[in-house]
């Protein structure tokens, strides 16, 4: 065979194979394409950036879906579900005794502003099943907010339970007690004021994604 035909050859199968996958591509919604893609990338483990502790701002507190009664403290707590396993309950403060970690990460808004933001917590990770499923969906205490995770994404180091931001407790509009922290997502997913966290096998509801935006919402 002369070199012409084999590059022939070689340029016909590359071509096909670039033909299958466009083909792939338009059966599928930008969205699914964005998961597709972003969900291969968190899998290999990829961080948000860390900034300087000095950068952290306070953040605007913007979405209060969930917040509209106050809480007390004492009376806070959370419930946690798992296939094959009985209800867990943790208090504020055992949920604190978990391995506590800190980082400076940026908290991006789906309308275009971000802000760096100090956060101290526990990985979600630590209350996860040895066999995770594969989502995650959390809700606030009065289940008016909630959000759906995939498993790459909610067992994610710095995928935090955070209870203080730039040093202090959080305030109620910022979620006090308990929100999630997930710097390789828009801050739609960032939950405030968790009140429950159910492992499961079926893809959790979203409150933005019934709303038209990415179920995904990955970076």
């Amino acid at each position: 065979m002369n070199n012409n035909r084999r590059a022939f050859l070689k340029f016909g199968v590359a071509g096909a194979a670039v033909l299958a996958g466009l083909n792939q591509l338009l059966k599928i919604s930008p969205h699914e394409f964005n998961e597709k893609l972003t969900r291969r990338v968190i899998g290999t483990g990829r961080l948000g950036p860390e900034f300087a502790r000095n950068r952290a701002v306070m953040p605007k507190a913007n979405g209060l879906v969930g917040l509209d009664e106050e809480i007390e403290l004492k009376d806070w707590m959370l419930k946690i579900d798992a296939p094959g396993a009985s209800q867990r309950i943790m208090t504020i403060d055992e949920v604190k005794s978990l391995p506590r970690v800190e980082m400076t990460t940026e908290l991006m808004c789906v309308k275009g502003w971000s802000e760096v933001v100090h956060w101290s917590g526990t990985p979600l990770r630590h209350i996860a099943p040895p066999s995770a499923p594969e989502y995650v969906g959390l809700t606030t205490p009065d289940e008016s907010y909630f959000v759906g995770l995939d498993r790459e994404s909610a067992l994610h180091p710095q995928t935090l339970l955070a209870w203080k931001m730039n040093g202090a407790p959080l305030t109620s509009e910022h979620g006090a007690p308990l929100q999630l922290v997930i710097p390789v997502k828009y801050g739609i997913k960032n939950i405030k004021r968790i009140g429950s966290i159910r492992f499961t096998a079926e893809r959790p509801t979203d409150y933005w994604a019934e709303r038209g935006y990415d179920w995904f919402a990955g970076l």
